[in-house]
């Protein structure tokens, strides 16, 4: 028997659900930490790892670094039946290195360009929605799989993101790092980008939901967690009426350099050295570590 999802919070959310997700900096709910954030916690984390299981890692298959299961039983089949979310679409992460001629006769699993990252769910269930106090959308991607995606983390020199609204001089310019800018901005050929991909089904809920609360929670680990915080900013660029958007970061490694972190900054108060808050345009990270 698949088992159902758990790790959900027993209590109604309801009025308080923005404290959840970050909008007072979750004061008061982290020392001790509340048992209802315990469970928002563990259940975001439990779509990282439906994430997760459903990529095919194996590399000597056909459909290798690819999803195995349909979207219509995804969480079914992953061992997370009864979330109440329907996963509304797939996403791909493609690496910008340029390879070699001879690599294309190299097994699969060296040469794997786009790769199955995650996906996006909208949560459907009436009692869930009463239950969080609003219609929650998670973003789920998975941390390192392929090679490339290997070779792209370890591309760390630092380039200036693009399309930056405010003034950039040579000594204030922020600046990630450019493996992960690579597999959330490039495309191949007629190949969507992650971030064309992200930008689409967001502008289409938002027209599909106009009028009802909604929230946008990001949820990856390790270099998902690096494509959550890329994601979780550039949508807030991109999208001027963007409602609440919170990146449940787990084991995120660093993504920008110091002054990108200015530019942050400016919009953000910092509880501690997990956690962050940006105020202007609602954006929450939360940083999970384990030990």
């Amino acid at each position: 028997m698949v088992p159902s999802f758990s790790g959900q919070s027993p209590e109604k959310l309801g009025k308080n659900w923005m404290e959840y997700q970050g909008i007072k900096n979750w004061e008061g709910l982290l020392d001790p930490l509340d048992d209802n954030l315990r469970g928002e916690i563990i259940r975001y984390g439990h779509f990282v790892e439906a994430a997760y299981r459903a990529c095919n890692f194996d590399p000597s298959s056909p459909s290798y670094a690819m999803c195995k299961y349909s979207r219509k039983k995804l969480f079914h089949l992953s061992g997370f039946s009864g979330t109440g979310y329907r996963v509304s679409k797939y996403l791909k992460a493609t690496s910008g290195i340029k390879l070699p001629n001879w690599v294309d006769k190299a097994p699969k699993w060296m040469s794997k360009q786009s790769s199955w990252i995650g996906y996006v769910a909208i949560c459907h269930d009436q009692r869930e929605i009463a239950r969080l106090g609003r219609r929650d959308v998670v973003i789920a991607l998975r941390g390192t799989a392929t090679c490339l995606e290997w070779l792209e983390n370890l591309r760390a020199t630092l380039t200036p993101l693009p399309n930056i609204k405010h003034t950039c001089s040579t000594i204030c310019c922020p600046m990630v790092e450019s493996g992960f800018l690579s597999l959330y901005t490039s495309k191949i050929d007629a190949q969507q980008s992650l971030q064309d991909m992200v930008r689409e089904e967001i502008a289409r809920i938002k027209k599909i939901y106009d009028g009802e609360t909604l929230s946008f929670t990001i949820a990856g680990h390790s270099l998902g967690a690096a494509l959550a915080t890329l994601t979780a900013y550039d949508i807030k660029q991109f999208f001027r009426d963007i409602p609440l958007v919170t990146v449940m970061s787990f084991g995120g490694p660093r993504v920008g350099n110091h002054s990108f972190r200015y530019h942050l900054d400016k919009q953000v108060v910092i509880g501690s050295k997990s956690l962050w808050k940006i105020v202007n345009g609602y954006m929450q990270m939360l940083d999970v570590n384990y030990d």
